[in-house]
């Protein structure tokens, strides 16, 4: 959500940045609706303060004896009785006309934030790590991990397309890539452990930004909750409506959670494998800082994704997005692409943003600096440290044998109850 008095002060520098994001100019239509909505509280005022003005006129008439007077009066502040009401709905309207525009517009921006339409315009920052140079020619994990428990089949037949059934080794490597992140996060990272709800309200999904524009990416119950599609919205929303004090800043939470995508935007991609499913594990990093805390605390949180692939020896590279390409509440994003020998490319396996105050508004999620009066928009960021599947496809492909067999990274040897490499099932 935007602060509708940046756009009043500057809507010209508003709307270019937005251009920067390839949204047509808009504050013109969100000023005319913020007139509107002013005119209509003005008059409110007008009519309250004449109400009251002509209620103690009609005692002092009376008191003269000038019924005339006093009648005239009891007749103006019935219609001004009848004409508040009407005033009152009307600027009830207005604002939800106003907050609804104002929460369908993107956050801004970044400075320094690359201009581009897509992914093509991405920034790579750096890399890290050397791609294997392989005796044979690797394959994608679709194709080795099948005998190895990567079960598509059984997914597809309980559940439909983008679902996989994981079996023996298969998700003995999942869970052990998920605790160590896990460990790793709040043993040398600080982020405080959670286990949030996987179900949530409508104001939860509004203040990360998924609604209203986004609902088809969701799944939702019969009662009228939603699935979390990551546990940023659970995470996030836990300093909803809240006031904290500037010593608990910052303040950075973690969670292994179940993730639930419709995957509405991405028809067609990733159709094979197991790099985009409906229901996949996460391990999110939020963090909630003050606003001149924000952008280190960005370059924290990335480096605490990137340490997770270092530590798997996993190449991987940084790529500063694009104003085409970020989310809908970033105003910065870092993503981080694992090497796939398989299939020959760099692939998306954590996304790191900062949204400002954008999120923040939307929850009115608020703290007390020290030394000022009044209270302040905290700042939020998300990133993923990491998607375990994704983490576990990188893995196959990266550790892969000539004969079939993946070797288990060392980092995850004390995970796997002696289990050091991965082979086919038998049967």
């Amino acid at each position: 959500m935007h602060d509708i008095r940046l756009i009043r002060e500057n809507a010209e520098a508003f709307d270019a940045a937005l251009a920067r994001r390839g949204v047509d100019a808009v504050a013109a239509s969100i000023l005319e609706m913020d007139t509107r909505r002013r005119d209509i509280a003005t008059r409110m005022q007008e009519v309250q303060a004449r109400r009251n003005e002509a209620s103690k006129a009609i005692g002092a008439a009376m008191g003269k004896g000038d019924k005339d007077t006093a009648e005239a009066l009891k007749a103006e502040v019935a219609a001004l009785k009848t004409e508040l009401p009407a005033l009152e709905e009307d600027e009830r309207t207005q604002t939800a006309l106003q907050n609804a525009a104002l929460s369908a517009i993107p956050n801004l921006p970044a400075d320094g934030v690359p201009e581009g339409e897509d992914e093509a315009g991405n920034v790579e920052v750096s890399r890290w790590g050397t791609p294997r140079d392989f005796a044979f020619t690797p394959k994608e994990h679709a194709d080795i991990g099948p005998v190895l428990g990567l079960d598509f089949e059984t997914g597809a037949l309980i559940a439909g397309a983008r679902f996989t059934f994981l079996r023996g080794g298969m998700a003995r490597l999942h869970r052990a890539l998920a605790q160590f992140m896990l460990d790793r996060q709040t043993g040398e990272n600080g982020y405080l452990e959670c286990i949030p709800p996987l179900l949530v309200k409508d104001e939860a999904v509004f203040g990360t930004g998924q609604l209203p524009k986004f609902s088809e990416d969701l799944f939702r119950t019969t009662d009228r909750r939603w699935l979390i599609p990551t546990a940023e919205v659970s995470l996030t929303n836990a300093v909803q409506g809240q006031i904290l004090n500037d010593a608990q800043l910052p303040l950075r939470m973690t969670a292994l959670t179940p993730c639930f995508r419709s995957e509405a935007g991405a028809a067609g991609r990733d159709t094979r494998g197991f790099i985009r499913q409906h229901q996949f594990e996460k391990v999110e990093l939020v963090s909630i800082t003050r606003p001149e805390d924000s952008e280190a605390e960005h370059e924290r949180m990335t480096a605490c994704a990137e340490g997770v692939l270092q530590a798997l020896g996993l190449p991987y590279r940084k790529m500063l997005l694009c104003t085409g390409d970020m989310g809908f509440t970033a105003r910065k994003t870092y993503d981080l692409e694992v090497w796939l020998p398989g299939q020959n490319a760099y692939r998306e396996i954590s996304s790191c943003s900062n949204c400002g105050d954008f999120q923040a508004r939307r929850m009115n999620a608020r703290y007390r600096p020290v030394e000022a009066k009044g209270t302040e928009f905290v700042h939020t960021l998300n990133g993923s440290g990491l998607a375990v599947g994704r983490t576990l496809v990188a893995v196959l492909e990266n550790y892969q044998q000539e004969d079939g067999s993946v070797d288990v990274p060392e980092v995850l040897l004390p995970y796997m109850g002696g289990l050091t490499r991965l082979v086919p099932l038998a049967g």
